[in-house]
């Protein structure tokens, strides 16, 4: 770990999910590579949802490593090579009504293959019979920046006579992302301070009948990198006494942004204290983490908590609390 003060040991415990604490070598093994090499860490954050009765959209978070591709596992078959500068991809050709199973694996530019991602399923909704009517385009696009490297979007949901199954998000006239069509607002990461972008939105059904698109909305990125919607919300920090020693108690709501947030930062007094990892499944909704902070009364700390983005960029530190043992 890095810059842990003195007043906090290095033994932390966790009380939400099944947390993993990384050192600042963030690797796996693998039998695919030799003794003693580094292969890159397994995917986290992994996400699959329905896109049609045809298609699944796939999603992952940034491997923290220089990865050359990732690839694409349906069941135990490769089905798909990804550039190791995306993490998300769409799997067509699928049977409706049919729950599959994915998982990802990163490859690194010596080849070196790391382990599997945990496994996620996604079912494709039933075909709808000879359905060739699109739905109606997303209406009232609103966006707006949300500092340096994220965009908020929200849109008005469209109409189909059999359901709209996801809408497709568009930078210009590249897709770039998916989400349920059951969600109507989303948080665009990975952008560039201080540029123009055009954003459009199209409303897919089961049929995979894709709409018009709505009207485009511009926005301009700030110039800094430290956006506010991308930082964790409803953050508060208590002191815990339990046998005579002090624990901090964090609790926080984990920014909404595409995909899922696996990793945080904490930062206490200034100073980086821990990186974390939910190795099992991360909490969309309130997240809570514990750690020892000595047995000295009257100490006081500054605390805050920063998300690693599913894009790989960190985003922006929450509200700063202060805390003092013994009160």
């Amino acid at each position: 770990m890095r810059g842990v003060p003195s007043a906090v040991p290095r033994r932390l415990l966790a009380t939400a999910g099944a947390l993993l604490l990384l050192a600042s070598c963030r690797w796996g093994g693998t039998d695919d590579a030799g003794a003693g090499e580094r292969v890159p860490g397994a995917p986290t954050g992994v996400t699959a949802e329905a896109g049609s009765a045809t298609s699944v959209h796939v999603m992952w978070n940034t491997v923290a490593a220089e990865v050359s591709h990732y690839e694409v596992y349906r069941g135990t078959t490769k089905i798909r090579e990804v550039p190791g500068s995306e993490h998300m991809v769409d799997i067509p050709r699928l049977r409706p009504a049919t729950t599959y199973v994915f998982t990802i694996r990163a490859r690194d530019a010596d080849g070196r293959l790391g382990p599997r991602s945990e496994e996620v399923r996604a079912t494709t909704p039933e075909a709808a019979p000879a359905d060739t009517t699109a739905p109606t385009p997303p209406g009232g696009l609103h966006g707006r920046a949300a500092g340096g490297r994220a965009a908020q979007l929200s849109w008005s949901a469209a109409r189909d006579d059999q359901g709209v199954v996801s809408y497709n998000i568009f930078q210009g006239g590249t897709k770039i992302h998916s989400v349920g069509g059951g969600q109507t607002a989303t948080v665009v990461t990975g952008l560039r301070p201080g540029t123009r972008y055009s954003f459009t939105v199209r409303a897919r059904d089961a049929a995979g009948n894709l709409s018009p698109a709505g009207a485009a909305v511009r926005l301009t990125t700030g110039g800094d990198a430290d956006g506010r919607a991308t930082a964790p919300t409803g953050f508060r920090a208590t002191a815990e006494l339990s046998d005579g020693a002090h624990y901090l108690v964090l609790s926080w709501v984990p920014p909404r942004v595409d995909g899922v947030v696996t990793e945080y930062e904490v930062r206490l007094d200034g100073k980086v204290a821990t990186s974390l990892v939910y190795g099992g499944d991360a909490p969309r909704d309130r997240a809570t983490y514990r750690f020892y902070a000595g047995r000295e009364d009257g100490i006081t700390h500054r605390v805050r908590i920063r998300a690693k983005l599913p894009d790989g960029t960190w985003g922006g530190l929450s509200a700063e609390r202060t805390v003092t043992t013994g009160r």
